[in-house]
């Protein structure tokens, strides 16, 4: 899990194509690798990756066939810049939301704007995932943790504060570049509740989904 609030912009240093699949060697930059063990999962441009070789300034990891087709990782180049997070401890503040890191797809940059000193993007999502992005609702784009401010249709706009935009790579997106995107977690759990038929399953009916959807309040 993760909160998609970016601790280092990292580089894509070696690239080996295995059948289908990936094996990557990234540059970690300035993120501190001390407390990094075999195993360990990072959020590499939103994508959660299993540590398979700890570097003293970086770390391997293997990237599946299933993984590859949803992301932009199938046409990543060496020197290619990314976004890192470590996985979150029991001790981490949540500073935005709450990420798997299992992206969902690959969104589209439109249109790039300056507002003031912040930058304005317009972005237009895959038709499927565009019932899960919501008006001031939470996005992930390249594993940065990020709030919709409108939305039309499968189009979507965001506004990046000069913070954000200078710890991450997304200072340096423009009209055209494809981004990975992870739709908020709750909203695909919701549907998944509320669509799912017991009967069909051939289990008893229960009312506990219905119950704790309207204790939490979704229900009035």
């Amino acid at each position: 899990m993760f909160t998609g609030i970016i601790e280092s912009v990292g580089t894509l240093r070696k690239i080996e194509r295995l059948g289908d699949d990936i094996r990557l060697n990234v540059a970690s930059g300035k993120l501190d690798l001390g407390d990094v063990r075999l195993g360990d999962s990072i959020a590499t441009n939103g994508v959660c990756l299993t540590v398979v070789e700890c570097l003293s300034d970086g770390y391997v990891a293997d990237i599946s066939a299933e993984t590859v087709s949803l992301t932009g990782f199938a046409k990543y180049q060496v020197g290619t810049m990314v976004n890192l997070e470590k996985a979150v401890t029991p001790t981490t503040r949540l500073g935005g939301h709450m990420v798997s890191g299992h992206v969902d797809g690959i969104a589209s940059v439109d249109d790039r704007q300056f507002r003031g000193k912040a930058i304005e993007f317009w972005l237009t999502a895959p038709s499927i995932l565009a019932r899960y992005i919501a008006h001031k609702g939470s996005i992930t784009i390249d594993g940065v943790s990020l709030t919709v401010n409108e939305v039309i249709d499968n189009r979507f706009r965001l506004t990046i504060v000069p913070h954000t935009a200078g710890e991450t790579t997304l200072v340096s997106l423009k009209a055209g570049d494809a981004v990975n995107i992870e739709v908020d977690l709750i909203a695909r759990h919701l549907e998944r509740l509320m669509t799912y038929s017991s009967d069909t399953a051939g289990v008893p009916e229960s009312n506990v989904t219905m119950d704790l959807l309207a204790r939490s309040g979704f229900l009035r």
